[in-house]
């Protein structure tokens, strides 16, 4: 249902989410998730055009969000990569039906908005606190990142 690249953006955001408000490199982000550094790379140049995240080049630089995970919903994230693109009219362009869908085009815009409404409604620190076995990207939590001058912690300390 989702492309490869909304499945990236969402893995790379909700890294970035685990990690806030401390900056991550590509790099970090591409091993911690998975993802192509390459293909992350590109990612994250649309997730920087929607203001999603913010780069900061030199020493101490990287990439973080711009909204607190908190702030910030799953919606926003899918949007700004690959928008869920909602039927408003006849995908096959007959004109008695218009904006009137038939039963299979109407079912299928009524699960898109669902979708939207559940990732509208579900913030990343939501995701980051839900109460299950298993953390959000990897089957433990992971280190975090070291700050300047800082020093490694877990987030289970």
């Amino acid at each position: 249902m989702f492309s490869q690249t909304v499945e990236y953006a969402l893995r790379a955001i909700v890294h970035l989410a685990d990690q806030a408000p401390n900056p991550c490199t590509t790099e970090q982000i591409a091993k911690a998730t998975k993802v192509p550094q390459a293909y992350l790379s590109k990612v994250l140049q649309s997730l920087r055009q929607s203001s999603i995240v913010h780069s900061q080049r030199g020493i101490g630089g990287g990439i973080s969000l711009v909204k607190t995970p908190e702030e910030l919903n799953l919606l926003e994230v899918v949007n700004a990569v690959d928008p869920i693109c909602r039927i408003k009219t006849c995908p096959l362009g007959l004109k008695g039906h218009g904006a009137n869908l038939c039963p299979l085009h109407r079912k299928l815009d009524d699960a898109m908005r669902e979708t939207e409404t559940a990732f509208a409604e579900t913030t990343l620190a939501q995701i980051l606190s839900s109460s299950t076995s298993s953390y959000p990207l990897c089957n433990e939590p992971h280190e975090r990142l070291p700050q300047l001058g800082g020093t490694t912690t877990s987030p289970a300390s």
